[in-house]
């Protein structure tokens, strides 16, 4: 039976609205495509974070989810110009955080055996960037599945995609610290834009990491200890990173027990928050902050408790703590030296 009512029309009227976007051209009516196509995640996101959630429970597993902000749609609309919006598979997102990548494999081998309907849709190491690190040093395993239900009510919203993340705490820490740095300086290591002194900088502390606290391989795996630690050091000392970071101070923001969580992050550098107990009335609120502060970083997030929220998007709220701190303790390591004498030592070298 044909799908005849796919959020936004079709795919093809979703793409085309993506389109319009990228080309500067966007009518009204496209806008009000996007919206509605981004408003149907919401379904799968609660399907998915559900099942997430009963199959972690009892764990030290953190789960949440969230909602890709239209403002970071719209920029990988213009970044990359092949993209068709309905195929972008990360509008709705699920994190999970494990102690070990020991326990992150056996979670992940064992819901790939889970029985449902939804189809994974990349083979098990396309997305396996634990194994495989990136060039920028992120290390992490993505996962991108298909809903697919027979119920009536889920049937409209076949086809749509769930992009699930899984890290390890020293992963995220390094990943939080990478968004960390695209708020407060003009570069953004993640996409690999501004001084490409911050990306190198950060694909080595990735190196460091990966070898001082998980036993692995990360960008660099030819590098020796010392290359790798002395290297970091020398771009650290010309743009103050560790410095910088560790003076920031945590953004100052109350978040409540409702599951439904707003942040919003001015240009100022100010942090607030709204919660809800209601996802529709969370998502209706999402959408109007939108229109009223498009200047703003907004996003929508749910977890079960603000601890969880301050977790899985420390990144919101400017803590790169647990990254300079790992980050010590890796420099200890790989030097042999105390924390304290490591930068003075190695620069002598």
């Amino acid at each position: 039976m044909p799908n005849r009512a796919y959020p936004g029309g079709s795919k093809s009227r979703v793409s085309r609205a993506g389109s319009n976007v990228r080309d500067n051209t966007a009518t009204s009516e496209d806008l009000e495509v996007i919206e509605q196509w981004r408003a149907a995640h919401r379904g799968v996101l609660n399907t998915f974070q559900a099942i997430l959630r009963t199959r972690t429970r009892g764990t030290n597993v953190s789960v949440a989810q969230r909602h890709k902000r239209k403002r970071t749609i719209f920029d990988k609309l213009q970044r990359l110009p092949g993209m068709q919006l309905a195929r972008m598979d990360d509008v709705a997102g699920c994190r999970l955080i494990f102690r070990s990548v020991k326990e992150l494999e056996k979670f992940r081998s064992d819901f790939h055996k889970a029985r449902f309907n939804h189809k994974l849709r990349n083979e098990p190491d396309k997305y396996n960037y634990i194994k495989n690190p990136k060039t920028t040093g992120y290390r992490g395993i993505h996962d991108v599945y298909e809903y697919d239900v027979n119920s009536e009510n889920g049937r409209a919203l076949t086809g749509l995609y769930i992009e699930i993340q899984y890290r390890t705490l020293i992963q995220h820490a390094w990943a939080t610290a990478v968004e960390v740095i695209g708020f407060i300086t003009e570069s953004q290591p993640k996409f690999q834009q501004g001084d490409n002194r911050y990306e190198r900088a950060m694909a080595l502390a990735s190196e460091m990491l990966a070898r001082a606290h998980e036993r692995a391989a990360g960008p660099f795996p030819e590098l020796s200890d010392r290359e790798v630690l002395q290297q970091f050091l020398v771009l650290d000392n010309e743009l103050s990173l560790m410095q910088t970071l560790r003076g920031l101070n945590q953004a100052k923001s109350e978040i409540s027990d409702k599951r439904n969580t707003i942040l919003i992050f001015s240009e100022t550098g100010d942090l607030e928050s709204k919660s809800f107990r209601d996802a529709t009335d969370a998502l209706r609120a999402l959408f109007e902050l939108e229109k009223q502060r498009p200047r703003s970083d907004i996003v929508l997030v749910r977890a079960d408790s603000g601890e969880e929220v301050r977790l899985a998007f420390r990144n919101y709220f400017t803590d790169a703590r647990e990254f300079v701190r790992l980050m010590d303790s890796a420099c200890a390591k790989l030097s042999g030296h105390g924390a304290v004498a490591t930068k003075r030592t190695v620069l002598r070298r």
